[in-house]
């Protein structure tokens, strides 16, 4: 029986959650032992550019038409698509200018030249194309993208959690950085996963994973008001990694 064959591919962004894949140290033999990897450009000089795959892992933005095209190619290669990190999922750092006017930033950044460069507002993947299941994360967790793997070779997806970072917090039997320390804390509506690693170091969540669907947003607003925060700077806070999810 062959094996299922995949492609993990980069557009605009840091490279980290390909970074992650290549750091599962351990495991990678036998993840390469389980899957063909046909296309891989970060790990391997040789690569099949044009074969179908099974799945395409895909990280970064569209941030560009060359982008754009390169994602809809490899959509159309792909039996699934999964974006990948939280730049593929929500738009990532890139996105953050989604609102100003292009024109006048290329211009104020790179001169006359800049009007002619290929770039665009940064997208995330399935606000071009279908996105058959994310990975968020800023990076992206080593078991999320193994247990992903392990369960599209069973033939069905991985299921993460749908609560949010606080829940993971009182997991780790942590002090609360909004109630006790009146901290403005993304942890409420930002998706767990993490295992609450920035809380747990007494740093306030930023929304570096993106927000979560279960979120308990009028028991937040009343807790912001409280603490003298409103919706609005938690909106402006998570719009740095995840502009493609927040209501602006």
């Amino acid at each position: 029986m062959s094996k299922p064959t995949v492609g993990i591919f980069g557009l605009t962004g840091c490279a980290g959650d390909q970074l992650v894949i290549l750091n599962c140290e351990d495991r990678l033999l036998d993840l390469v032992a389980l899957i063909d990897i046909r296309e891989f450009l970060m790990a391997s000089s040789e690569n099949d550019t044009v074969s179908k795959l099974d799945v395409a892992l895909v990280e970064g933005a569209v941030v560009s038409k060359r982008d754009a095209g390169r994602l809809e190619s490899i959509r159309e290669r792909a039996k699934i698509l999964v974006a990948l990190g939280t730049c593929a999922v929500w738009g990532g750092v890139a996105a953050m200018d989604r609102g100003s006017d292009r024109r006048k930033l290329l211009e104020e950044v790179y001169g006359e030249a800049g009007l002619s460069y290929d770039t665009q507002p940064a997208q995330a993947l399935h606000e071009l194309v279908k996105v058959d299941l994310n990975i968020t994360g800023c990076p992206i967790e080593k078991d999320h993208v193994l247990a992903a793997i392990a369960n599209l070779l069973n033939g069905d997806l991985p299921i993460y959690p749908s609560y949010p970072v606080c829940t993971e917090c009182r997991m780790q039997e942590n002090n609360c950085l909004l109630v006790d320390r009146g901290q403005l804390c993304c942890g409420p509506i930002t998706a767990a996963g993490c295992k609450a690693r920035c809380p747990d170091l007494r740093v306030p969540c930023v929304g570096c994973r993106g927000p979560v669907g279960d979120a308990n947003a009028e028991s937040l607003t009343a807790m912001l008001a409280e603490k003298g925060f409103d919706r609005q700077a938690v909106g402006a806070r998570l719009r740095t990694f995840a502009p493609a999810g927040v209501a602006q």
